[in-house]
């Protein structure tokens, strides 16, 4: 087992809902991320999984420090980042990198590709312009850029070459996580295994983890040491990607994995549809979540919501169809 190096306990970010102009008063609450804890190791990748408005992009903006969350902490190395100030917190920053969904907006146009990608250096650091030069180089090369690149507007590039400057901007502090959100869903599909190779790559060579957002499941599947399942606010399953690959657990993680394209042609699986549509998280439904388009699902579901305890076969897994669960765990990838 690797060591912690993230820790999230009880993360919940609600968003105030509020009505007039004047005098504004608050009528409920957006619960984006509603008690979400997990844990991801040095050197893993743990993929978070779910439909779109789960709150897996929250997550990763309050790793990030983008929100704040309404109640739960963050731990990173052992330390609670919202305590953090002064050089502690300029280390989390630097530490913590991520690359985004899509390679054309997340650079910016009027800057070349050499300044996009040593501006982290510059603000973070007191290395020479020559320093800064060769660690460009360097950079480039990790990810198959060739030195002219530095000379070039990001226009100029393809979509996957683009995605490899923001890795290249990604590695310059040389962090130890790395945040991917949909890293490969904007590119061809020829294209996202080059990427997602390149990961995997750098991650061997240098012991990053990674926190892995998609829907994507080829792509989790291909990158994650363990998988978490999110379903409105909360995980509803984690366990090893092999694990999950072959065996899913709750009807939900079930559904996504039978959407799913097999990892061989001649595998043969049926697809389970989902009924209706994602409820809001404005107001979710009692119980356990799934419940209102569960085909299993039993009266307790819609009166107790399950908690997430591990099982015999070492995921975990929040559902009443698994009485013999035992006590409530904290999963770490890894």
């Amino acid at each position: 087992m690797s060591h912690v190096l993230l820790e999230i306990r009880n993360l919940t970010k609600h968003f105030p809902v509020t009505r007039g102009l004047v005098l504004q008063r608050t009528v409920g609450a957006v619960k984006a991320v509603d008690g979400v804890s997990y844990a991801l190791g040095t050197g893993a990748t743990l993929g978070l999984v779910g439909e779109s408005g789960c709150g897996k992009s929250t997550t990763a903006k309050m790793i990030l420090m983008l929100e704040s969350p309404t109640s739960g902490s963050i731990l990173f190395r052992g330390q609670d980042i919202h305590a953090l100030a002064g050089t502690d917190l300029q280390d989390y920053r630097r530490g913590v990198q991520a690359v985004f969904q899509d390679p054309y907006s997340s650079l910016n146009p009027r800057l070349r590709v050499g300044r996009l990608i040593t501006e982290p250096l510059v603000v973070n650091t007191d290395m020479s312009r020559a320093q800064i030069q060769e660690r460009l180089r360097q950079l480039l090369d990790l990810v198959g850029l060739s030195p002219r690149a530095a000379n070039l507007f990001p226009h100029e590039f393809s979509g996957g070459q683009r995605q490899r400057i923001a890795i290249a901007r990604a590695l310059a502090l040389r962090p130890s996580l790395i945040i991917l959100d949909e890293p490969v869903s904007a590119l061809d599909v020829s294209i996202r295994a080059q990427i997602m190779n390149l990961l995997q790559d750098l991650q061997a060579e240098f012991g990053l983890s990674y926190l892995l957002i998609a829907h994507d499941l080829a792509a989790v599947l291909h990158l994650s040491t363990t998988i978490a399942v999110m379903y409105l606010g909360k995980i509803v399953e984690t366990g090893s990607s092999e694990a999950l690959r072959n065996k899913p657990l709750h009807p939900y993680t079930q559904a996504l994995f039978s959407a799913a394209l097999p990892a061989h042609p001649d595998d043969q699986r049926d697809e389970i549809i989902i009924a209706g549509e994602i409820p809001s998280p404005l107001n979710p439904p009692s119980g356990c979540r799934f419940h209102p388009r569960c085909p299993f699902a039993e009266p307790i579901c819609a009166e107790a919501e399950p908690l997430l305890r591990t099982q015999a076969s070492g995921h975990e897994v929040a559902c009443h169809l698994y009485p013999e669960a035992t006590a409530e765990v904290l999963h770490t990838a890894g």
